[in-house]
């Protein structure tokens, strides 16, 4: 049965990959440190989520439509001068993410006055805890707990409007532990926001908490994931083919992360965990394709025995080159779809994998195999200008 078949890329293409390779990687170090000074620099850097730089973000929802910079200017009113607000989600739905870096609204003079009113009426074991870093939350270990409604007094007669009295497991034996929570962020800005945009009906439907020290832990941990995984895939590269060919690799992948990462540094949206995750993916993607093009170079080094190695690599780049371009092409189609219908962090993720395939694919051509070949041609250059020992000492 013979199968008919529509081919976009023909199949006996000659492009000279190796040949273009230095156009490509001039155009390739262009972008990529523009792309670091983007993200490096305090205006363009990188807009790190709360994921990374710790804070609270509150996803409010409108009845009507509402200016975000009046919402901004209503947070920073309130003592959050460091407030962010953007739109999330359809125009239609009236939703905006609301980012404030302060986690805690008590000040230490609070927590004291709190703490003495309780172990005024209250037999309290230890010292009561409280990190401004985790939240408005003031913990209480007790021999003999009070009724919830008691310790919700006596911390109300300290003028600290309480929001929730929750029992939890004591830190030590025989103890227990309640944890008070107090009026924090979150019913400061909803109450702000329902006096000054009574019509528009706002509504508190997600709030986050991390803190500072949580998100510079998230933050160096993703960055790591991203170069082990790196390391992982150039020695994997360097066991199935050979480690001539690993440098290659890890010079396209980095390419693609960088690229990747000016999604981020150019557009302002929000780099987080998903982020990480868009990166991650890339890398493995652009490394599939650069390994379709090794395995063919392996074929062909034993079916054409004496060939040049820049001629084996065009060759073979050639050979594979529909199939590169129909499997990006096939990916990016999904991915435009994404973005059509997607929202918020799914539009950011298909923007930035449909940025990230097509540096993968332009990687795969012109970075990986012909950086191969330029790095042997170093190797050979440096091997003929070293003279022989003999002659050297005959001289």
């Amino acid at each position: 049965m013979k199968f008919k078949t529509f081919d976009l890329i023909p199949h006996d293409t000659k492009f000279d990959f190796v040949g273009k390779r230095r156009i490509a990687v001039t155009l390739s170090l262009l972008a990529n440190l523009t792309v670091i000074v983007f993200s490096l620099n305090a205006v363009h850097g990188l807009n790190f989520g709360v994921d990374f730089a710790g804070g609270t973000e509150l996803e409010v929802k409108f009845a009507t439509t509402v200016d975000p910079g009046a919402i901004r200017r209503s947070v920073e009113e309130l003592g959050f001068k460091d407030a962010s607000v953007q739109t999330y989600g359809p125009e239609a739905e009236h939703s905006y993410l609301i980012r404030v870096g302060r986690i805690a609204l008590m000040s230490q003079d609070d927590v004291n006055r709190v703490v003495g009113a309780v172990k005024g009426r209250f037999a309290v074991e230890g010292e009561p805890h409280f990190n401004p870093d985790v939240g408005d939350k003031i913990d209480f270990q007790f021999k003999t707990p009070p009724p919830a409604d008691e310790l919700r007094a006596a911390v109300e007669a300290a003028g600290v409007r309480v929001r929730e009295v929750r029992e939890e497991a004591g830190l030590t034996a025989g103890t227990r532990s309640w944890a008070v929570i107090t009026q924090g962020i979150q019913d400061k800005v909803e109450r702000d926001l329902a006096a000054r945009f009574a019509e528009a009906r706002p509504e508190v439907r997600r709030v986050e908490y991390v803190g500072p020290a949580v998100g510079r832990e998230l933050r160096n941990q993703g960055f790591k994931a991203i170069l082990y995984a790196m390391g992982l895939i150039v020695v994997y590269v360097g066991l199935r083919f050979d480690f001539r060919f690993s440098p290659g690799v890890i010079i396209a992948l980095v390419h693609d992360a960088v690229i990747t990462l000016g999604y981020y540094a150019f557009s302002g949206r929000e780099f987080n965990l998903t982020s990480v995750a868009v990166i991650l993916t890339i890398v493995g993607y652009s490394v599939n394709d650069t390994v379709v093009v090794y395995d063919r170079i392996r074929e062909n080094q034993g079916r054409y025995k004496g060939k040049r190695l820049a001629d084996l690599v065009n060759l073979s780049i050639n050979e594979v080159l529909g199939r590169t371009f129909l499997t990006s092409f096939a990916t990016a189609i999904s991915l435009v779809g994404l973005m059509i219908y997607g929202v918020g962090t799914i539009f950011d993720f298909a923007a930035a994998m449909l940025m990230g395939i097509v540096s993968g694919t332009y990687s795969t051509w012109f970075i990986a195999a012909p950086m191969t070949i330029w790095l042997e041609e170093r190797a050979e250059r440096r091997k003929g200008a070293t003279p022989a020992p003999q002659a050297a000492a005959s001289k």
